[in-house]
């Protein structure tokens, strides 16, 4: 065998190797890597918790209320039928902030005389802003104890605050502000992602 050959050989062999420990050493850094990598992402449950939610609102009927949970907190859909539409402006003169000037309650496309996107759907998040106890959902009209002037709302049993189907809170209440609508979208007529605001905001 000549010199030539022998480092023909050495060469192919060199490459050969090189070519080796460097797979070795790509799967041991790969191996080494992604348990840490994976420590670092958020579980399902971390996931699940602040992901949005897609809600089927074609079968709700007026009058009616469907609840879901986003990021741990209850959101309330509610269908209004046009004569609570039409009942909205008459509270105005009772409650504390008709208009929704506390920018932080609500998305801008949210923040009309409906606070919401179609007028006909409703979508709060279901916690009073008092303390955070849940209000009930009250869309009877003038019942004895709430008095002649109830056209339908949510009434929060811990402390007696009021508000009307639009989420806006009654004066001379403990409440301070209206309920807040959490940002959501139409990805269709008949379904709507709640947590993302579609680019809309």
């Amino acid at each position: 065998m000549s010199d030539s050959d022998s480092n023909t050989v050495d060469k192919k062999r060199r490459r050969m190797l090189i070519a080796a420990t460097a797979a070795v050493g790509a799967v041991g850094t790969a191996g080494f890597a992604a348990p840490l990598l994976i420590s670092w992402m958020p579980s399902a449950r971390a996931k699940a918790a602040g992901a949005p939610v897609e809600v089927n609102i074609s079968k709700i009927e007026p009058g009616q209320l469907v609840r879901v949970i986003w990021r741990g907190k209850p959101v309330w859909f509610i269908r209004r039928s046009e004569e609570t539409l039409k009942n909205l402006p008459s509270n105005d003169p009772l409650l504390a902030d008709p208009e929704s000037s506390v920018e932080a309650q609500q998305p801008a496309y949210a923040k009309n005389a409906d606070r919401s996107i179609k007028p006909e759907m409703l979508v709060l998040i279901g916690i009073c802003t008092h303390l955070g106890c849940s209000p009930t959902y009250r869309p009877e009209l003038a019942p004895a104890d709430l008095g002649a002037n109830w056209k339908g709302g949510f009434y929060c049993p811990c402390h007696g605050s009021r508000f009307d189907l639009a989420g806006r809170v009654f004066k001379n209440v403990p409440a301070p502000t209206n309920l807040v609508v959490p940002p959501y979208y139409y990805k269709s007529d008949d379904v709507v992602l709640v947590g993302e605001d579609g680019g809309a905001a």
